[in-house]
């Protein structure tokens, strides 16, 4: 492999690890207030929820197959299952339905 490839990759990575590195190197010792706290807790829910709606909506070949879809990832988000397993249960729900339906 070029040294100028290897060195390419390596600054890569570095940059992307940056700024995933920095925010928890500067809030380990910040204490939020709980407020803000839950507000965090939710941004995986609410980009999940930017992921599902738009295609739920712009779905060609069934209608029903994204509701389906929404509407298992919306109950068990709300039940507070781990954004992982919100994922897979929509998914199994989907898989089920295209195959009986």
């Amino acid at each position: 492999m070029n040294s100028q490839i290897f060195w390419l990759i390596i600054g890569m990575g570095v940059v992307t690890y940056i700024p995933r590195m920095l925010p928890f190197v500067i809030f380990s010792q910040l204490h939020l207030p709980p407020f803000w706290q839950n507000v965090l807790k939710n941004v995986p829910y609410a980009t999940l929820g930017a992921l599902i709606v738009p295609s739920v909506f712009f779905i060609h070949e069934d209608f029903l197959f994204g509701a389906v879809g929404a509407f298992t990832a919306f109950i068990a988000a709300y039940f507070g299952a781990n954004v992982f397993f919100v994922v897979i249960c929509s998914i199994a729900v989907l898989s089920f339905y295209s195959f009986f339906f």
